[in-house]
């Protein structure tokens, strides 16, 4: 709010401009621009060689935590199940066998009624035997895990937003082989933000942060930044760091790949006594012309400015009553007050003057100009 008082000389105009004493929002803010991610984003492949069958969802479905979301044709993994489970019967048997051998052999050896090669004999073919069954039975273990692999479930909540095989494609399981799905958590988002090296001292864990989307230029999405990433980007001799600000997203519009707009609030006080920073720099100058002009009381010298003080003039009435208020904090246009003024004060910004139109008017008339109601013309 500005106030004007005004005084008109002979030749000029003079008038003082005042601010008021407001309370409102004191912000500072780093701008970045960034890149929209989900915060949980999973690629799902899978663990058995096959051919797929069926695929029970597609981009953009909507999938919950250990839902089915596609199958590879089973035939040869079941068999491989059933040959497991004869190698472990076969085993078994062989086993048994070599283990009533031993105990046969072991007691005629005890009674030395055979010697010890035919002991040591039997005895290896126990142990090698008993080896050959334990790893039947590891072999039946990953037989029937690779079955229940063929059916694949979905590890997260989230949204399908990528599928890369179709039915009756064959997949291999190793790690050069493209992705069944993408299946990303759009609930819980985060911006990746580039913010330049002359700001980002400034920001720091916990702030504040608006951004927008060009998808939806009229709407400001909130969030916090949550992490200050230390590793330096050159691009073009311009170094940046990256920012992770998190956003909730419950109505899904945001999306992985946006562009952001980021604005980090790094200093943000709200309903606080503010005001301008013109007025800490702000002279008065007594002229008795200047009679409807407020004029200094006293000298503003002589008021004590303590720690954090400044000195401000305070127009009431007639007079400029120099005051100091103890500040606090400042973004360069404008300051918080602390103590020494209150809400609705009005106080010194600067003088203005412009030339008054009824001294230097007539003069510079054009003769041949239109004269105004009631004016002879020489």
């Amino acid at each position: 709010m500005l106030i004007i008082f005004t005084a008109c000389g002979e030749k000029e105009k003079v008038s003082l401009q005042t601010t008021v004493v407001e309370r409102g929002e004191l912000t500072e803010t780093v701008t970045a621009t960034g890149t929209v991610e989900s915060v949980t984003q999973v690629d799902v492949g899978t663990q058995v060689t096959g051919i797929i069958d069926k695929l029970l969802v597609d981009y953009n479905s909507i999938v919950s935590k250990g839902e089915l979301i596609a199958e590879i044709e089973k035939t040869m993994l079941e068999s491989d199940l059933k040959s497991a489970e004869a190698n472990v019967e076969s085993a078994r048997l062989t086993y048994e066998y070599n283990l009533t051998n031993y105990k046969r052999d072991k007691a005629l050896h005890d009674k030395q009624l055979i010697s010890d090669y035919e002991f040591q004999t039997s005895t290896k073919d126990l142990e090698v035997s008993k080896t050959a069954y334990d790893k039947a039975k590891a072999d039946r273990v990953r037989a029937a895990k690779n079955l229940n692999y063929a059916e694949i479930y979905s590890p997260i909540d989230g949204i399908v937003i990528s599928r890369d095989v179709e039915v009756g494609q064959t997949v291999v399981s190793n790690m050069s082989v493209a992705n069944l799905y993408t299946i990303a958590d759009l609930d819980h988002m985060q911006v990746i933000g580039d913010v330049d090296e002359a700001d980002i001292g400034q920001v720091k864990v916990g702030q504040p942060v608006t951004f927008s989307v060009d998808a939806y230029s009229d709407q400001l999405f909130e969030g916090t930044v949550t992490q200050v990433r230390l590793n330096p980007t050159t691009t073009n001799n311009v170094v940046t760091y990256e920012v992770v600000v998190s956003a909730e997203n419950p109505e899904h519009k945001l999306i992985p790949g946006l562009t952001a707009n980021l604005t980090i609030y790094v200093m943000r006080q709200q309903n606080i006594l503010l005001l301008s920073n013109k007025a800490f720099t702000f002279e008065p100058k007594p002229s008795g012309d200047e009679k409807n002009l407020p004029q200094p009381e006293g000298d503003g010298k002589v008021v004590k400015l303590g720690e954090n003080q400044k000195l401000v003039w305070v127009a009431k009435g007639d007079k400029l009553v120099p005051t100091a208020v103890t500040t606090g904090l400042s973004n360069g246009i404008k300051t918080e007050i602390i103590s020494g003024l209150k809400e609705g004060d009005i106080v010194a910004e600067d003088y203005s003057s412009m030339p008054s139109a009824t001294a230097a008017g007539d003069d510079n008339r054009s003769p041949f100009a239109p004269q105004p109601p009631g004016r002879k013309k020489k």
